[in-house]
């Protein structure tokens, strides 16, 4: 049987479901990486028992929820093969007892009450609008850095009409981004998906050029994605308040025409304003403290990312790199920031060559590559975390890297990837790879140096 295959994994997450069965399993779902178990209880987890399982490359607890690293691709179906598990025993249980659903419906509520602070709602708010963006960035993104490649070879290609259409499809994800944003704004906010892209579309829509309402000059797009999440937000509380005042025979008719009608001209003349001066003040915040700190504030930033994703507060970077894209075309923080990931894989090539625990050496082979690529959640939770100096020595290389990229002035054309894809997204290819080799390097020297506890 192929270890890799999917029987082997449905092994796997059986024993992972018996092991934690009596920890009162609420929920299965994943990221990138991880599969994420939503637990009624926390104390005394076999977190032991379970990294020893193949596949497994690390494990991490943030307050309920139990993160098991597998990996891209296997955490989605792991994922799948536990909601099934827990499907079937619901359905078992129900048949014992009506009432056993319920207490873990309680359960379930009790542990989200206790873990929904309003600052990490927020960021969940957040991450969940701009989550199902990131194919379009990436895949864009890609088409517009290969592009730009292929143009500084070539310049004269520019005018075949097959490179006009790539160049077309390059740039379609930031041509409806307002509109993107909007709808998936609304459905977390719980309002209708399309009313919230009608409103982007309102303060986005060219023939606002040349109006003036109340002596105030309309100004198409202004604010970027900042004034269609303020808008959206404003619209979408108007509308749920409507569904609760207007009688149902007429809610289908009179809500969504009076969410247009009641939003449309404050969200042009008070809140697109508003997104206008923060939008304004995100761009030149993030360029000028690049700009006027170079390789200092570079060597800041890319020090700190690792434990910011740790925290989970990376996540509210996500809509300052969209704004930086909408406003400018590239996003000078990304490539900072990505540096991270570099000296995490130059740190474990340095555990890898030190260490002579041959599970560990297994452990770095299985999510080097997928580090190299930019995930880095892997090498963080399975390798120098739970070592202690190493995670701290790759934040060393991280700041390196971090450095050399703002030195060179890197900007991305994308946005969701990382890692050594991302020079082909770069304006700077030759700075890109500059600061990585950097992050790389540094990452293990300081790594090798400082040492470690080899485990047993």
């Amino acid at each position: 049987m192929n270890k890799q295959g999917g029987a082997f994994l449905e092994q796997i997450v059986q024993q992972i479901y018996e092991l934690l069965f009596s920890y009162k399993i609420i929920k299965a779902y994943n990221c990138m990486t991880r599969l994420r178990i939503l637990l009624g209880s926390t104390d005394g987890l076999p977190l032991e028992k379970i990294k020893a399982f193949d596949n497994v490359l690390g494990t991490a607890v943030n307050g309920s929820e139990l993160q098991i690293i597998l990996g891209p691709g296997k955490a989605e179906k792991a994922a799948v093969l536990m909601q099934k598990l827990l499907e079937k025993s619901a359905e078992r249980s129900e048949a014992q007892n009506n009432d056993a659903f319920g207490e873990a419906e309680k359960v379930h509520a009790a542990v989200k009450a206790k873990n929904a602070t309003p600052f990490k709602l927020l960021l969940r708010t957040i991450a969940n609008i701009f989550l199902p963006l990131i194919p379009a960035f990436i895949a864009c993104g890609l088409i517009t850095g290969l592009l730009n490649i292929i143009l500084k070879v070539d310049p004269a290609l520019s005018a075949q009409p097959l490179l006009k259409v790539l160049q077309v499809a390059g740039t379609s994800v930031f041509w409806g981004m307002n509109i993107f944003v909007g709808v998936n704004a609304a459905r977390e906010f719980g309002a209708s998906p399309m009313l919230g892209g009608t409103m982007a579309v309102i303060i986005t829509h060219p023939m606002l050029a040349g109006i003036t309402v109340f002596g105030e000059e309309l100004s198409p797009g202004r604010g970027g994605i900042i004034a269609v999440l303020l808008v959206v937000a404003f619209s979408s509380w108007l509308e749920k308040r409507l569904h609760g005042l207007i009688p149902q025979m007429f809610d289908l008719f009179l809500t969504p025409l009076l969410v247009i009608l009641l939003s449309a001209l404050p969200a042009l003349l008070i809140l697109q304003p508003i997104g206008g001066m923060a939008a304004d003040a995100v761009g030149t915040a993030v360029t000028g403290a690049i700009d006027s700190g170079g390789m200092f504030t570079g060597f800041i930033l890319g020090g700190i990312f690792l434990p910011l994703v740790i925290t989970g507060l990376h996540q509210g970077l996500t809509p300052i790199h969209a704004q930086l894209l909408s406003q400018y075309g590239v996003t000078v923080l990304l490539p900072i920031l990505a540096m991270a990931g570099a000296g995490q894989v130059g740190a474990a090539c340095a555990v890898y060559v030190k260490t002579k625990n041959q599970r560990l050496k297994k452990t770095i082979l299985a999510a080097l590559p997928v580090g190299i690529m930019g995930v880095g959640e892997p090498l963080i939770y399975g390798v120098t975390m739970p070592l202690g100096r190493p995670f701290f020595t790759a934040c060393i290389g991280g700041a390196f890297g971090g450095s050399v990229q703002a030195a060179y002035h890197v900007g991305a054309s994308a946005l969701g990837i990382s890692g050594l894809p991302l020079f082909a997204a770069t304006d700077n290819i030759a700075g890109y790879l500059a600061g990585l080799l950097t992050a790389y390097g540094v990452g293990f020297a300081a790594t090798y140096l400082a040492g470690f506890d080899d485990p047993a």
